[in-house]
């Protein structure tokens, strides 16, 4: 089963977005959004890379799962959000041969990345106490705006930077490891996503639990004074 909404998201003037959002109730249906989304994506060939991808990908899953107690009747919920990302690689025009629709689309792939990497510097900034109330330009561009939560939120993130052997693509891979290595200093502190007056309920009646344990206890060390 698969329910879809289209939304747009409220950005500044000089950028827009659509986004679809479906209802998946099994693996096979993630599956399949994953497969229609890459079919979506823009591939063409550059004189570095037969099938360079000329966009970002983002695929946000996001997790409920709904706790019922059967003793007081009441749910909760738990949610999480997954993001998973593909970036596109930086480029230089010289390298790539690049010209026309191939050239600006590079050229939007570069602007992006610098400005995640200003993300990236900023949060890292302040992970490290040097800046705390530093600006953070997440509004400056679609994918930052995206991975606003991924990056400097209630989370725990993980990059993979893929870089070449080759020689003649030293510049593109020392940029690359010095991009990862400053990710690396984000320091974020994630903790569960739970519904407030559920999270009340389960630690009063830990609180219970614990204490009718005492008691118990209590009893059992009453009862062999008294034989």
């Amino acid at each position: 089963m698969s329910l879809s909404l289209h939304l747009s998201l409220s950005l500044p003037p000089s950028l827009s977005l659509s986004l679809s959002l479906s209802l998946s109730l099994s693996l096979q249906d993630i599956e399949c959004l994953m497969s229609e989304g890459n079919k979506s994506r823009t591939v063409a060939a550059t004189n570095m890379n037969e099938e360079s991808s000329r966009s970002h990908a983002v695929f946000n899953i996001i997790l409920t799962h709904t706790l019922m107690d059967l003793g007081s009747g009441t749910s909760g919920e738990k949610v999480s959000k997954l993001s998973l990302v593909d970036l596109a690689g930086s480029e230089r025009a010289a390298k790539t041969g690049a010209s026309g629709e191939r050239m600006k689309e590079g050229s939007n792939i570069n602007k992006s990345l610098s400005t995640l990497g200003l993300v990236i510097s900023a949060l890292a900034d302040q992970g490290a106490g040097k800046n705390k109330t530093k600006f953070v330009p997440y509004r400056d561009s679609v994918l930052t705006w995206l991975l606003k939560d991924s990056l400097g939120g209630n989370s725990r993130t993980a990059m993979v930077a893929t870089v070449s052997p080759a020689a003649d693509n030293y510049d593109e891979t020392l940029s690359t490891l010095r991009y990862a290595d400053r990710a690396k200093s984000i320091v974020n502190h994630a903790v569960v996503n739970e519904d407030p007056n559920a999270r009340i309920i389960r630690e009063l009646r830990e609180e219970v639990e614990k204490l009718r344990d005492q008691l118990t206890e209590a009893e059992v060390l009453n009862s062999y004074y008294i034989i």
